[in-house]
């Protein structure tokens, strides 16, 4: 007779757009909150629906400055346009439904739910080659347990770091495929759609195509996959490159796909095409080849973009100090305290531990490459973490497959146990603990670096200020420039008719570096810096994270005088609603000196 699949091996497709319906449907009811008052809580998130908006408005496909932002000349944004598309797909779909203030507050909440149905269906995949047919589910159900892979798929959340953790996944998924043209070709792609959007996972794409070449050095046989990633990669780059890169980023930058960049992934792409060609039986030949072309192409990139050797946002000594340098998420995992270490670190481990278990397992076997080959680059995914935080939502997502092989061997035995509670207590703990689930309610539980009042006092003024009500208040004063804070700058613009200095976008240091001069500096030096950008008020936020670094690093500076009720003579109050977490003030230029 002949003998069925199961049902979830039979309707995997459909069973997991299933689960991507209900899961999202979940997440927009438990955030619809967020949805409702557009609280775009993230600087990049308010600048990406400011691009959205102007692309929608008229502004044209290849020009990417924010011109609400230090007018009139307005602010370089290095990103791409591709991210783009979905959002204002989605607001152009609803915006006949619900009309232009809900389409957007719609589609802002879909938005990100993409991006994570097409992880989930990568995971799904990965798992389904290397571990088993019917262990897609787990895959899903462990995703739960990466707390800063999730953030990133969060209603509202529609930077584009999700989008890239999707394209991570897939790369994963092309890396796991028995079929070489296939595999290659969705490591490539998914590698160029990353790379256009962004260099955030610069280090992830060069590792893959390591791993790659790798598989060809052990085995000759590999050189399909190493000719068709190498010609995909190079192809997509390019044309994601003439597609959605802006015309600022058709100059020699390092931070973003630029032509720096492009003509190395370029370059890149032909060397594996043509070792690849030239496939020398010895494998120690092949690994001398590869090498020689790597080096090659170091050498050259470092001959050609010597600006580009350090670091690639490219800014001044002074700003890096004062600013880049103090950014949280840049910092290294050792640097955190334990209850933000814990979470993040606990599911990569176990993961990297799992992949480890597997490819042992797999010694004799036909999957024992690719899970050699994820280990490699789960390993590497670790690695990252103690170089900078911002790898942790990157490493979490890598861990699932191997904590799902981990998982489809301790589970089966646990169910098989005669005892009851072995069976349930048991099945449940070891779900909890191999998710990495379980770190969150240990954490919680724990009294290890508890927050203290002075960052309470922060994350709630900043989220009060940036709310939608405080901000919208101002727009009963005609539209105008306001000097605020750069981290308040991109939120200003999104919630208000008004126009704001800068936001923490790298490529306009000076205006950056204004703003921090005029709050630490004396009050007459701020009066000159704001007549300078055209401001016509003084807006502020106390007890913003900002601020307190102000009054931190300058005692009696500007700001540090404003905090203490010293305000000058030429600012005048304006008033606010009550309860209201901002001060305005008008600026006087009265008796200044001209410029």
């Amino acid at each position: 007779m002949p003998v069925h699949p199961h049902p979830l091996d039979r309707h995997w497709r459909r069973g997991l757009f299933l689960a991507w319906i209900a899961i999202a449907a979940w997440f927009l009811w438990d955030r619809w909150n967020a949805v409702h008052w557009l609280a775009l809580s993230d600087t990049d998130d308010n600048m990406r629906l400011m691009q959205v908006r102007a692309w929608l408005g008229g502004q044209g496909w290849y020009d990417l400055r924010q011109y609400r932002l230090n007018p009139p000349g307005g602010l370089d944004i290095h990103w791409s346009r591709l991210v783009d598309l979905p959002i204002a797909g989605l607001i152009l779909l609803l915006k006949p439904l619900a009309g232009p203030v809900w389409a957007e507050r719609l589609a802002v909440g879909i938005a990100p739910l993409l991006p994570m149905g097409v992880a989930m269906a990568a995971l799904a995949v990965t798992v389904r080659r290397l571990v088993a047919p019917l262990a897609w589910p787990l895959a899903i159900l462990f995703l739960f347990g990466c707390s800063s892979t999730l953030l990133m798929f969060m209603p509202e959340r529609i930077d584009h770091h999700g989008w890239q953790l999707a394209c991570l996944a897939w790369t994963v998924a092309g890396l796991a495929d028995p079929k070489q043209a296939r595999g290659g070709m969705v490591v490539g792609l998914s590698s160029a759609f990353s790379l256009t959007i962004g260099l955030e996972l610069l280090p992830y794409c060069a590792m893959a195509g390591a791993i790659v070449a790798l598989r060809w050095v052990w085995d000759r046989a590999e050189a399909r996959r190493l000719t068709v990633y190498g010609a995909t990669l190079a192809g997509a780059s390019a044309i994601g490159f003439v597609a959605f890169a802006s015309r600022a980023n058709y100059a020699m930058r390092c931070d973003a796909l630029t032509p720096v960049w492009l003509s190395a992934v370029v370059a890149g792409g032909a060397l594996l095409v043509l070792l690849a060609r030239i496939a020398p039986a010895g494998r120690i030949v092949r690994l001398i080849l590869a090498l020689v072309a790597g080096g090659a192409l170091a050498g050259a990139f470092a001959a050609l973009f010597p600006q580009c050797l350090g670091r690639p946002e490219g800014v001044s000594d002074e700003l890096a100090r004062i600013w880049l340098n103090n950014v949280r998420e840049a910092k290294p995992l050792y640097a955190m305290p334990w209850r933000t270490i814990l979470p993040i670190i606990t599911g990569p481990i176990i993961g990297l531990l799992g992949t480890f278990f597997a490819t042992w397992r797999a010694r004799r076997g036909p999957t024992i490459v690719p899970w050699a080959a994820i280990t490699l680059f789960t390993a590497f995914a670790v690695a990252m973490l103690f170089w900078q935080i911002r790898s942790g939502p990157a490493a979490q997502l890598l861990a699932v497959p191997g904590a799902v092989a981990l998982a489809w061997v301790v589970l089966p035995w646990l169910l098989s146990r005669r005892s009851r509670v072995v069976r349930i207590l048991g099945t449940v703990a070891a779900v909890l603990i191999l998710s990495s689930m379980a770190v969150g309610f240990v954490v919680q539980k724990l009294r290890i670096d508890p927050p203290d009042n002075r960052t309470r006092t922060v994350l709630r003024a900043g989220s009060r200020c940036a709310s939608l009500p405080a901000l919208r208040a101002l727009n009963r004063i005609p539209a105008a420039v306001m000097f605020t804070h750069v981290d308040l700058g991109p939120r200003l613009i999104v919630a208000t008719h008004h126009d704001g200095i800068t936001g923490p976008y790298h490529r306009n240091g000076d205006a950056i570096l204004d703003v921090h001069h005029a709050f630490m500096g004396d009050p007459e030096n701020f009066r000159r810096i704001a007549r300078r950008h055209g401001a016509s008020y003084l807006l502020t936020c106390p007890n913003m994270a900002e601020t307190t670094n102000y009054r931190a690093r300058s005692p009696g500076g500007f700001y540090d005088l404003l905090a203490h009720g010293k305000v000058p003579a030429w600012l005048a109050p304006v008033a606010l609603p009550k309860g209201s977490p901002l001060r305005l003030w008008r600026i006087d230029y009265a008796g200044m000196a001209p410029q």
